[in-house]
C-alpha cells in the first residue's frame, strides 16, 4: 500500500506542494545516542515535558470521532491542539529535523527538485533541518538554494528491479541511516511538532470508517505478517517515535520480510503489513488522523476539517517498474 502520493501540506493557511517517493520519513531529532535492537525507554524528564503538553489536548474538540483509543493513546485531529503552543515549545528547546525521502528511478526526475524546494519553504522553518536523500542515482540530486542551518545529505542505495523490493527495503535503509548516521531522538513524521510522540502511528484513511472484518491484515498463517485481528488498520506512509523505537520498529519489519523471503512468502501489502504485525504487538503511543494522510477520492469527508497530504493519481504506467 505505500506507494507514490503528490500531497500538499496545509499549516496556519500555508499552501505545500510536496511528494511522497516510495513512501516518506521524517526524523525528528534531539539526543546523540546509540542503541541496537532494545528499546530504551525515555526518561523521567522526557515522559513529564511530553505529558505536560498532552495535558493541553482537547479530547472534546471532535465529538464526532475517536480521539484516543483503548490504552489511552490520543488520536491527533485539528481542533484538538494549539499548534503554536508544540512548535514553541521545540523552538525554545533547539530542536533539531532530520528529513528522509527516498527518491529512487525515474521518480527522482520527476519529483524530488518540487518536493525540496516546498519543503525550504514550508516545512519546518526555524527550525534546523538535515534531508536524507536516498537515491539509486546520485549524480541526479538538484542543486537547490538551502537556508541558514538547513543541509543536504545523499546516501546511495541499491537498485531493485520491483517497486514490491523497494518499498520492502526501505525498512533496512532507515535501520541503517538511524545506526551509521543520525543516532538521534528520532520521529518518522511530515507535520507540525503536536505529531511528535514516543511511538507514531498514522491511521488509514481508506480503513478508519470500516469494521476490523474489511481490514486487509496479511492472512496467509506462512507470513510472519499473518494477523488474524487488530486495533486498527495502519498506513505505513507515515510512522515514527523516538529513534530508539524507529530502529526497533524497521529492524522488526525487516527481520520479518527477510524470514518471509527465505520461506518464499510476500506478505500481502509488504512493509505495510508486518508494519502493522508490529503496532498491534507494540501499541504506538500517539496515533495520527486520516487528516494527515488523506485520499479525495474517498466521498464521506465529513470528518476531514483539514487535509495535510493529500493522495494524487499513482502513475505506476510510466514510474513504476517490475
Amino acid at each position: 500500500m505505500t506507494g507514490l502520493f503528490y500531497t500538499t501540506l496545509r499549516r496556519d493557511g500555508i499552501l505545500c506542494c510536496m511528494l511522497v517517493i516510495l513512501g516518506f520519513t521524517f526524523l525528528y531529532s534531539r539526543y546523540l545516542r546509540n542503541t541496537v535492537l532494545m528499546i530504551n525507554l525515555p526518561t523521567e524528564q522526557e515522559r513529564r515535558q511530553s505529558s505536560n503538553l498532552d495535558n493541553t489536548l482537547n479530547f472534546g474538540a471532535r465529538p464526532s470521532v475517536q480521539t484516543s483509543t483503548s490504552w489511552n493513546a490520543p488520536i491527533i485531529w485539528e481542533g484538538m491542539f494549539d499548534p503554536d503552543l508544540f512548535d514553541q515549545k521545540h523552538i525554545e528547546e533547539k530542536s533539531s529535523v532530520a528529513l528522509t525521502v527516498f527518491a529512487v528511478g525515474r521518480y527522482l526526475d520527476a519529483y524530488l527538485k518540487i518536493f525540496l524546494t516546498s519543503a525550504e519553504q514550508h516545512f519546518m522553518l526555524g527550525l534546523p533541518v538535515t534531508y536524507y536523500v536516498f537515491t539509486d542515482s546520485s549524480e541526479k540530486v538538484p542543486n537547490i538554494t538551502l537556508g541558514s542551518h538547513r543541509n543536504i545529505k545523499v546516501i546511495p542505495v541499491e537498485k531493485h528491479t520491483r517497486w514490491q523490493d523497494i518499498s520492502m527495503m526501505r525498512m533496512r535503509t532507515i535501520s541503517e541511516a538511524i545506526e551509521s548516521e543520525i543516532r538521534q531522538f528520532s520521529l518518522c513524521l511530515l507535520f507540525g511538532s503536536e505529531a511528535l510522540g514516543d511511538s507514531v502511528a498514522l491511521l488509514h484513511a481508506h480503513y478508519y470508517k470500516l469494521p476490523k472484518a474489511r481490514f486487509t491484515y496479511d492472512r496467509n498463517p506462512k507470513s510472519k505478517a499473518f494477523m488474524e485481528t487488530g486495533d486498527f488498520y495502519y498506513h505505513a506512509a507515515i510512522f515514527g517515535g523516538m529513534w530508539q523505537n524507529v530502529k526497533h520498529l524497521v529492524d522488526a519489519c525487516y527481520l520479518g520480510i527477510m524470514e518471509d523471503k527465505i520461506n518464499n512468502v510476500e506478505a500481502l501489502w509488504h512493509d505495510e503489513s508486518h508494519l502493522n504485525k508490529y503496532f498491534w504487538i507494540h501499541k504506538p503511543s500517539r496515533l495520527l488522523s486520516p487528516e494527515y494522510c488523506w485520499d479525495q477520492s474517498i466521498w464521506d469527508k465529513q470528518d476531514i476539517l483539514v487535509t495535510r497530504l493529500v493522495w494524487a493519481p499513482k502513475h505506476y504506467d510510466t514510474l513504476r517498474t517490475g
